[in-house]
């Protein structure tokens, strides 16, 4: 049924479809499976790849792909996107409960006749006799099951009629089964492999680590203050803040729009047509903000969200993750900030009262994992990727505790004194009565329970109140200290603790946040993080072709970026295509897309260039823009000093691939400073010698360099290293030829 095929003409078809020269991480390796006809597993994180992963082989094989789908307005993004890439309108199209009778018949036709190679539909269509019976007369190639944590009741939005994909799959015809996610744990992936019944399919997991991504957590003090200036600072950035309820969306969307920012609220208290024209506004650039409860998020495939905000701290990790993750799809800026207060939290337990003793456990725990996120000082995004079994190895300094790290201090002490005042009231009060029996505060509370009597009274009077609370949070973090959340949130010692103060051991502690005021240096760092960097772009042509895709999606009745991303016309802005076959030399275009859009885009910077009399680059037929992409992740990586091991296991490459990749951008004209790595991995005598011989025999083929030097006990990875140094050098001297 499908199609043997090479790898080499596996990126032939990616050229010739989606314009791309390479695949991203493991897409290659994904899509060669399914073609091989395997059930397939797919953990990839948002902005990852993973749609191109069942597009392209649902356009390789024979046969309809039958992708299901959560969301009704997903699904028209992503056919209207498909629909951008190919010429014949029919080669995607949905099935759900907004089509007419009419549109449905010629969904219909269009596949009996051979045309339409995705299918998508949602859980609930699937499961009608009609359609099941439709289905049964048509050559399908694969199942792919988007969203697929949906399935498991482990899973933070999980919907029953997930559960009964399989079997109506197995009622219409059993054929390869893709399932894919962007957040699952392993416990949500055991259940999804088991209610799907693949067992065996081979299961591909992707780095969680987004190095584009900025994480913050700043103190809840006048939020709307610390937003608005954010916003004002980034005009026209494209941002979601998510709030708990539809109180507060309703609430901030009015302030920000009294402030003048283009803002529209989403929430689940509005009617369906209003949620969907909201949306749609928001894709189509006419609000650059939605303010929206979790319900908002899923539905959308907007690749250049710029901001996502948490006006309120959420209730998992998970689902944090997943939301954050909608920032920066494209690999660009993408900011992420939550703002934090421990009554927020407090509202939250007050919540897990109310549900089976079962549910409050399972909530306690994501709570206090939430708690350690906001309140810890470990760098953000190892913690976020330990929750998900993933280790880093190293701190991403990409985030505030990496770029700000708070001041660290001997904890053994005062954790000791906590202890031992918790069980001195029997383990009964909060963390409050606790810190004020520390103080020695003798308010009513404190004589009516006679604490004032006990001997550790006033033993911490040297601190405030705001300390203790913040090493008792601590304690918590450590596991020394839980919360008994059917006891009104009071404090106990677990084994842990009780360890601990039989035999205490040196644990670090961070001077807690200041939970009431902003400091100054935490004012002026909400600041956009790094993305791809415009520097070598021409800003005021960006400026402009942003401008023109708007005015064409909005003939085309398209959102912006399904017409070029963000990327595209940034590679526009620095290589000046003035002819729709150069056009196609930049990665995201291929010749449909260039034939339908390109013209008005190449015009433009043909008149562009004229009038400015820019002299174009002479590399402009190079295939792959030397800050798309993969290119674009590395130039940041090194810029923020990541050792090239960390850089490998975040972009899913070898080493090989990385020094070929550095090869290129250096080649192009970006200069690059990685003396931190070479100087961390090599001998500065070995590194001399080495630089020596390259500087009397000159930039010979790595393997060249390889033979000549490994018979003087030289490493093969040393050279390597080395032979990019001596390439740097020469890039500064001018003399490096480009390919």
């Amino acid at each position: 049924m499908s199609k043997k095929i090479t790898k080499e003409k596996l990126r032939e078809y990616l050229k010739e479809y989606f314009g791309f020269d390479r695949f991203k991480k493991m897409q290659e390796d994904i899509i060669m499976s399914v073609l091989e006809g395997n059930d397939v597993f797919v953990l990839m994180p948002t902005g990852g790849g993973k749609s191109l992963t069942y597009q392209l082989p649902a356009l390789i094989m024979d046969g309809t792909a039958v992708i299901i789908s959560p969301l009704i307005a997903l699904m028209k993004n992503q056919v209207d996107a498909m629909r951008a890439f190919r010429s014949e309108e029919g080669v995607a199209h949905f099935i759900n409960s907004s089509l007419t009778r009419k549109q449905l018949n010629q969904v219909k036709d269009d596949i009996v006749k051979g045309k339409t190679k995705l299918l998508y539909v949602a859980p609930e269509s699937l499961t009608k006799e009609e359609n099941i019976n439709f289905l049964r007369g048509v050559e399908i190639s694969f199942y792919a099951i988007d969203e697929a944590h949906c399935i498991s009741e482990w899973g933070h939005d999980f919907r029953p009629e997930y559960r009964r994909i399989r079997p109506i799959i197995n009622e219409i015809k059993r054929r390869p089964i893709m399932a894919l996610t962007a957040t699952a744990t392993p416990k949500v992936q055991d259940d999804i492999l088991k209610n799907l019944g693949i067992p065996d399919a081979k299961v591909f997991k992707s780095s969680f680590f987004r190095p584009n991504l900025y994480y913050e957590v700043r103190p809840k003090v006048d939020p709307e203050k610390q937003i608005i200036q954010y916003i004002k600072n980034n005009p026209g950035k494209s941002g979601i803040i998510y709030c708990l309820s539809r109180k507060k969306v309703e609430e901030l969307a009015n302030i920000l729009k009294a402030n003048g920012i283009k803002t529209l609220p989403y929430h689940a208290g509005l009617d369906s047509a209003t949620r969907t024209k909201h949306q749609d506004m928001f894709l189509n650039e006419e609000v650059d903000v939605i303010v929206a409860t979790i319900a908002f998020g899923m539905g959308i495939d907007k690749p250049d969200i710029r901001f996502v905000i948490h006006y309120d701290m959420p209730k998992s990790l998970e689902s944090y993750y997943q939301e954050t993750g909608r920032a920066g799809r494209d690999g660009g800026e993408g900011v992420c900030i939550a703002f934090y207060h421990p009554k927020d939290i407090e509202k939250l337990e007050k919540f897990l009262q109310q549900k089976p003793i079962s549910e409050q456990e399972i909530g306690r725990q994501l709570i206090n994992e939430v708690i350690a996120y906001a309140e810890g000082a470990v760098c953000r995004p190892k913690m976020i990727l330990h929750y998900f079994g993933e280790e880093l190895k190293e701190p991403c300094n990409n985030c505030d505790n990496c770029l700000r790290p708070r001041p660290q201090f001997e904890g053994k002490p005062y954790l000791i004194k906590v202890l031992k005042a918790v069980v001195a009231v029997q383990e009964k009060f909060k963390p409050a009565h606790i810190a004020k029996i520390l103080v020695g505060k003798n308010d009513s509370s404190i004589k009516t329970y006679k604490h004032d009597k006990l001997p550790i009274f006033g033993s911490g009077k040297d601190k405030d109140a705001k300390f203790w609370e913040s090493v008792i949070r601590q304690a918590m973090i450590n596991g020394l200290l839980e919360k008994d959340i059917e006891n009104y949130g009071t404090v106990k010692l677990t084994e842990k603790g009780r360890e601990y103060l039989k035999k205490p051991w040196s644990i670090k502690l961070v001077e807690p946040h200041n939970f009431e005021k902003i400091d100054k240096e935490d004012e002026d760092s909400m600041e956009p993080a790094m993305g791809p960097a415009l520097a070598t772009a021409d800003q005021q042509l960006f400026n402009l072709l942003k401008d023109l895709r708007k005015k064409i999606a909005k003939k085309e009745g398209l959102a912006p970026y399904m017409i070029f991303e963000d990327p595209v016309l940034q590679d526009m802005s620095i290589y000046y295509p003035i002819t729709l076959k150069e056009l196609t030399n930049i990665s995201g275009v291929n010749k449909t897309k260039a034939e339908r859009f390109g013209q008005p885009f190449v015009e433009l910077i043909k008149n562009y260039v004229e009038e400015n009399e820019i002299i174009r680059p002479q590399d402009i037929v190079i295939k792959v823009p030397a800050r798309s992409g993969l290119k674009i992740s590395i130039i940041q990586s090194i810029d923020k000093k990541m050792d090239f091991e960390d850089i490998c296991q975040a972009q899913q490459i070898d080493m090989e691939e990385l020094y070929r990749e550095i090869e290129s951008i250096l080649r192009s004209g970006t200069r690059l400073n990685f003396d931190y790595y070479i100087d961390k991995m090599v001998d500065e005598d070995r590194q001399a010698d080495m630089l020596a011989y390259f500087q009397e025999e000159g930039l010979v083929p790595l393997d060249q360099a390889i033979e000549e030097l490994s018979e003087d006990d030289y490493e093969e990875d040393e050279i390597a290293l080395m032979r990019l140094k001596y390439m740097a050098e020469l890039q500064k001297q001018g003399k490096l030829k480009k390919k």
